[in-house]
């Protein structure tokens, strides 16, 4: 068995088109290329969201919770083209499905984004996916995606 591939933020900004403050992932950990992999992101109060979500009760937003799956899910996928920081891919949401929020996330928590793809057809991927802090899921969503030029 072979050991995870461990791509670090320099890494996945030649993946993904993202940038701060939308940039959702700082580390991925690939466990099999293209297909099953896990997220990092650590959750921070000088993230620009907490500002009004929510003045006293800082939450991370769910739908960012959903982003960063994808972006996960997204450099998961682009990290297994040989040629990646030559030829720079978007990737565009095209569905969430079976979306859940089961705990907030505050600012100290560390994300983890588990993704694996579950079907693929050319330049189309459907993911499921959880996001778990220390363990346990807070989020988990279906979604599909398309890697494009």
């Amino acid at each position: 068995m072979s050991e995870n591939k461990i791509y670090h933020i320099e890494e996945i900004m030649d993946m993904l088109p993202h940038r701060y403050p939308f940039l959702l992932v700082d580390r991925l950990e690939v466990e099999v290329p293209g297909e099953k992999g896990t997220g990092l992101k650590n959750v921070t109060m000088n993230e620009e969201f907490f500002q009004g979500h929510f003045p006293g009760n800082p939450v991370m937003p769910g739908v960012l919770q959903i982003e960063a799956m994808a972006q996960t899910a997204g450099a998961l996928v682009i990290s297994s083209f040989e040629n990646y920081k030559d030829n720079k891919k978007g990737v565009y949401f095209m569905s969430i499905d079976g979306v859940k929020f089961r705990k907030p996330v505050k600012p100290g928590d560390q994300l983890r984004m588990h993704v694996e793809k579950i079907k693929a057809r050319r330049n189309v991927f459907v993911f499921k996916g959880e996001t778990r802090v220390d363990g346990q899921v807070v989020s988990e969503a279906e979604f599909t995606a398309m890697i494009a030029d």
